[in-house]
């Protein structure tokens, strides 16, 4: 980086969020800004998990941008190698790669009062910007439980995220750790050439076949020559998943026919009844994210699978201790156990006004204002932040109604103060800081809809829940709903920071003055909110 070099804005992160939040800058009309990004190329989480049977179990007309169809989708659920290769095929088709800086990993954010600005220490040395925009996922650090003895293992140990694909598993006795999303599709790809399988399942999750199949060359020809078909595709798979919230969010009761379905799937590929007992979840389904495979059952019930219906304890040389007293000789452990989500290593990293981080202020739990901003932390957001996440449906709308709320707090600043010349001189000194009331307000809501959803009354324990059990992670509602209260920037909402220590509540004249630039997003708010 070169010394002294000032942005507008600074992007954290290369992975859907991201890259979405460059394209969305450049159509904006802003190209003074850079991607951080601490790996050597684009893909975020789809980067990074690479283990064999790596796919998303949401459907791909979905699971990609709305200003970027892809006709060519090989699968309708597809594996990472082909989603990796869509972002890499953003990060070119839209000219990204100038502004992405790799191997620049953030150290620290710190806010700057009296320049108004971040400075923003990295891998490859500091730079300052007037916005950070933080898009580093809640996927994005591995979670591995602190057992007794691990250290002490003589064989391989890896996470799902970083697999060690220069470890040959033929033949091994391998234990895996977990039973969520990653631990589902990894089990049925390594069983065949593993010599013994143990799984280790603190809880079962629900599975529903995966309907999946080849997309027929007459489809994709089909889409890119009448390429609005793709967008009623897109538009169908949306829809659906709609009219799903409602079970989740008011009538988690009706998920009980879904249940009798799982059970059945359950029935037919595993016909040992003790083993089928260990495989059957005692809450409600929903509570966890429903899980989808045609073939996890099928391989716990090879002969050369454990079942162990118990978590992992402790561990023994070669030998690992599970809580009800079974044990195994291993030679590599996989652990699929998750990532830290509630707890994001990058919250550590961000400084704020106060000089506290962002993980101090959210010691009693995350919160930030529509999910993007933080009290204390002025021109500061974040993608895919505090209860923005979905049980049911596409991450990239909630990714895009995001971007629409990124795009209107930066054309609210430049109404605030004249927009920042070369190398952030001339600039008008004028930062938005979220109001503690607003962020309370809006949580308190957020939270008050949560008490009826299937993720906090389905008697589960999650990873959408905190250390506190509070659910800080999901959005309790429609992905319509979060696009309508994400189209704007309120500024009531907002402290208006002029100077060092001189914050404003905005005057009638700021907000009718803003309130102008409103009419130029209602274009591309409703045309974003079609396309979904």
């Amino acid at each position: 980086m070169a010394e002294h070099e000032h942005v507008r804005v600074a992007v954290i992160g290369s992975g859907f969020g991201g890259l979405g939040a460059a394209v969305r800058l450049r159509r904006e009309g802003i190209t003074d800004f850079v991607v951080l990004e601490r790996a050597g190329s684009v893909g975020g989480t789809w980067r990074d998990n690479s283990y064999p049977g790596c796919a998303c179990d949401i459907p791909s007309h979905l699971y990609s941008f709305s200003f970027a169809p892809n006709p060519d989708w090989p699968r309708t659920f597809s594996g990472q190698r082909w989603i990796r290769a869509y972002l890499e095929h953003v990060a070119d088709v839209f000219g990204l790669r100038p502004h992405i800086r790799f191997d620049a990993e953030v150290r620290r954010m710190t806010w700057d009062g009296e320049n108004l600005r971040w400075t923003i220490e990295t891998a490859r040395g500091s730079l300052t910007a007037d916005v950070v925009v933080s898009a580093t996922g809640p996927l994005s650090d591995p979670k591995i439980p602190e057992i007794p003895g691990l250290d002490s293992f003589p064989g391989a140990v890896f996470h799902s995220a970083r697999w060690d694909h220069d470890y040959d598993l033929r033949g091994k006795r391998v234990a895996m750790v977990g039973t969520g999303a990653s631990a589902i599709q990894i089990v049925p790809a390594i069983q065949r050439e593993v010599g013994r399988l143990t799984l280790f399942q603190r809880t079962p999750p629900w599975v529903m076949p995966r309907v999946d199949r080849a997309i027929s060359g007459a489809e994709r020809r089909l889409h890119r020559a009448l390429p609005f078909t793709t967008q009623v595709r897109r538009g169908v798979l949306w829809g659906l998943r709609e009219l799903q919230v409602q079970a989740f969010t008011k009538h988690p009761d009706e998920l009980g026919l879904v249940e009798r379905l799982a059970k059945r799937n359950m029935a037919r590929a595993v016909k040992d009844p003790a083993l089928r007992a260990k495989l059957t979840p005692d809450y409600r389904i929903g509570c966890k994210r429903i899980l989808l495979s045609s073939e996890y059952y099928p391989a716990l019930a090879r002969p050369n699978v454990d079942v162990v219906a118990s978590g992992l304890t402790e561990i023994r040389g070669s030998t690992v201790v599970a809580a009800d007293g079974s044990e195994a000789e291993v030679d590599a452990i996989i652990f699929g156990t998750g990532f830290h989500v509630t707890d994001m290593p990058i919250a550590e990293r961000v400084v704020g006004a106060e000089g506290i981080t962002l993980a101090e202020s959210w010691k009693g739990g995350m919160r930030a204002l529509r999910g993007a901003s933080a009290a204390g932390f002025p021109n500061w957001m974040t993608i895919i932040g505090p209860n923005t996440g979905l049980g049911n449906s596409s991450m990239i709308l909630m990714i895009e109604s995001q971007l629409n709320y990124m795009a209107d707090y930066l054309r609210q600043l430049d109404v605030l103060g004249v927009p920042p010349g070369p190398q952030g001189t001339g600039g008008g000194r004028t930062a938005l800081d979220a109001r503690p009331e607003a962020v309370d307000n809006w949580n308190h809501q957020v939270q008050e809809r949560m008490k009826r959803t299937v993720w906090n009354t389905g008697g589960c324990t999650s990873w959408y829940l905190d250390a506190s059990g509070r659910n800080t992670t999901i959005w309790p509602g429609t992905t319509t709903e979060f696009r309508r209260a994400t189209r704007r920037v309120d500024l009531a909402e907002y402290e208006v920071i002029r100077k060092a220590g001189e914050r404003t509540k905005t005057s009638v004249a700021e907000a009718a003055e803003a309130a102008e630039i409103d009419e130029i997003d209602e274009i591309d708010g409703k045309k974003s909110e079609a396309a979904a």
